[in-house]
């Protein structure tokens, strides 16, 4: 774990074990509570014609059925059992996204793949995150959008306090609840565009980063 980020490091096959225990109840656990975030990710995506979308972290596939018609989407994952699911939840409801079991930290994708790169409640369950936004950024197109939800240490000191308290606890639940933000994008080299508090309680976070073009 990079320094700053968080009092609680994860190591990768940790959280797969946790996640593969978790696949059969997470649509109820985590699903309606989080979904508001998902749509309102999906909305600001835009509605271009045949948008290549990569969703890092596709879980059981709560998204995929928000994407709008004409996306052209890949999701990725790395417990088995949450891909299994999203398998399935993509057959039942017609859907034909690219599916893969993947290491975040380690995209199996050229660079700027993609026009929109999405990591949907994923950062706080990672071991680096900063490794995973800056894969994120590379396979990003110039002028694509890199769009992170997911909870943020508090800006609050005694709310804080807690979070980091609580943070060696939370991850054998599947995620740290103290990864502090500001620390995140600045070690990862990345400047957010903007964030805005989703979900109610406002305690989610949807951070958008535009990925300029270079000059000619």
């Amino acid at each position: 774990m990079p320094p700053n980020l968080s009092v609680v490091g994860v190591e990768a096959a940790l959280m797969a074990r946790v996640y593969d225990k978790l696949s059969s109840v997470y649509d109820v656990a985590f699903g309606p509570v989080m979904q508001a975030g998902r749509r309102r990710a999906i909305e600001v995506m835009g509605e271009a014609e045949g948008l290549r979308i990569l969703e890092v972290g596709v879980g059981t596939g709560l998204n995929l059925s928000l994407y709008r018609s004409g996306s052209d989407v890949t999701g990725i994952d790395f417990s088995s059992q949450m891909l299994d699911r999203a398998e399935e939840r993509a057959a039942r409801e017609g859907l034909r996204p690219r599916l893969f079991q993947m290491d975040a930290e380690a995209l199996r994708f050229p660079d700027a793949s993609f026009d929109v790169v999405y990591a949907p409640y994923l950062i706080s369950v990672v071991p680096d995150p900063v490794r995973v936004l800056r894969e994120m950024w590379r396979v990003c197109r110039p002028g694509g959008t890199l769009l992170v939800l997911n909870h943020f240490r508090s800006e609050h000191p005694v709310v804080s306090r807690v979070e980091q308290w609580l943070s060696p606890l939370t991850v054998h639940i599947g995620f740290k609840a103290d990864v502090d933000r500001h620390a995140l994008f600045a070690q990862a080299g990345i400047e957010p565009d903007w964030a805005e508090k989703v979900n109610w309680p406002r305690i989610w976070t949807l951070v958008h980063c535009q990925r300029h073009a270079s000059p000619e």
